[in-house]
């Protein structure tokens, strides 16, 4: 749900404004209207940005400092502390701009009457729609500071998994980077002063192998036309980021990711564990099962995963249970299907799920380190193959002419 700043004239032609939490535009002043009001501006609230830098270099909001905030205002909270005064603290003492810039919209906001959740939902670059219904959850059951202690660990895990991603794939990229800067700089630098020995030591009528002809012909034209290998990758990349953030390029990318061997196993165990833990906070937090589905389905960050939710969802509402609705996906392991049965037959849903999500974190854990030990290498054999077999295209000429010469 977003919130919309709205200026509207009342029944008695008084200006009036402020803010209405709507799916849209057009279901916002649908909302307006039925409360009397004739919108004259109806505007999407984007919160307060934070000030300062731009790009990359612009203040931002770390999963760390969400922690952080979320275990503290759930500490508060528990001790009784109201709500905006909580709030106030916290964002006095935040080291981080982005958070403090963030948490003062949301501290005008509580003050003016709106709910925790509504003031949260202004920014959903900090907050996710997980983040946002659960607190909605806690308040309307009273149980604010249990919501912020299962969201706490949630976005911790959450942020723990990604971490250790990128700390596997860091030492990969690298040399994948090394990898390319040489290829270009050997075409470019080395190959045509190395292709000028060859023509010096033969006169222009030695009798190279296919290999040494296609690297000098390659060399030749990056060297000659780099404007167009410039402008083709460039083109390229432009195109497929483009492609790639259409909805048929998100699923088409994310499909082939399932489908890919060393990646299918890991994506899936990090799927499953994202799903069972994020189901299981939201239904523990009192969150309809229609809604938990379509919230966790947004919060896997796979398209395939969320449309299968989705069909899922379709069959819950049919009358079909969850368990039963994905039973035999080829996106879900046996395991998490039965377990899904064993907590709908003994009403522990979110305690079962929440095992089901340690399981596959553990399973993470030990797939990333063992991908680990296997792609360095790899990546390794590959650049020096790389490098090898285009010194041994042009070395091997030159040590044959060399040969013939002194002979």
């Amino acid at each position: 749900m977003a919130i919309f700043t709205y200026k509207a004239t009342n029944q008695q032609n008084k200006v009036v404004q402020g803010n209405i939490g709507s799916t849209d535009k057009n279901s916002a002043v649908s909302a307006l209207a039925k409360q009397g009001l004739k919108p004259i501006t109806v505007q999407l609230e984007t919160g307060n940005k934070p000030k300062g830098g731009f790009g990359p270099f612009k203040p931002k909001v770390k999963s760390s400092d969400l922690v952080i905030f979320t275990r503290q205002l759930s500490t508060m909270v528990s001790a009784g502390v109201p709500l905006v005064r909580a709030l106030n603290t916290l964002q006095r003492q935040t080291e981080n701009k982005a958070m403090e810039a963030v948490l003062d919209g949301v501290v005008r906001d509580v003050e003016a009457g709106a709910s925790l959740g509504d003031a949260f939902a202004k920014y959903p670059d900090v907050f996710s729609d997980i983040y946002i219904n659960m607190v909605r959850a806690g308040e309307a059951a009273g149980i604010l500071d249990d919501i912020l202690k299962r969201l706490a660990t949630q976005v911790e895990k959450n942020a723990t998994i990604r971490k250790k991603i990128k700390s596997a794939m860091t030492y990969p990229i690298v040399l994948l980077v090394i990898t390319v800067i040489a290829f270009f700089g050997l075409m470019l630098f080395v190959i045509p002063r190395i292709g000028s020995i060859i023509k010096d030591l033969s006169g222009g009528k030695a009798d190279l192998p296919l290999v040494t002809k296609v690297m000098l012909a390659m060399s030749d034209f990056m060297v000659q036309r780099w404007y167009i290998v410039v402008a083709v990758l460039v083109i390229t990349i432009f195109l497929l980021r483009r492609y790639l953030k259409t909805p048929v390029g998100k699923y088409t990318f994310h499909a082939l990711i399932l489908k890919a061997p060393i990646l299918k196993n890991l994506v899936t165990k990090i799927a499953v564990a994202r799903f069972a833990r994020t189901f299981a906070s939201l239904i523990g937090a009192g969150v309809s099962v229609l809604e938990a589905l379509r919230v966790t389905g947004r919060a896997i960050g796979n398209e395939v995963y969320e449309k299968e939710l989705a069909r899922a969802a379709d069959a819950v509402k049919n009358g079909q249970e969850l368990s039963k609705a994905i039973e035999g996906s080829p996106l879900f392991p046996a395991i998490v299907s039965q377990m899904l049965a064993v907590g709908e037959e003994t009403g522990q849903t979110d305690t079962v799920l929440v095992k089901v999500a340690d399981f596959y974190e553990e399973e993470v854990d030990a797939l990333i380190d063992s991908l680990s030990s296997i792609i360095e290498p790899v990546m390794i054999v590959i650049m020096g193959s790389m490098v090898g077999l285009i010194a041994a295209s042009v070395m091997g000429p030159i040590s044959n002419l060399t040969k013939n010469i002194s002979n």
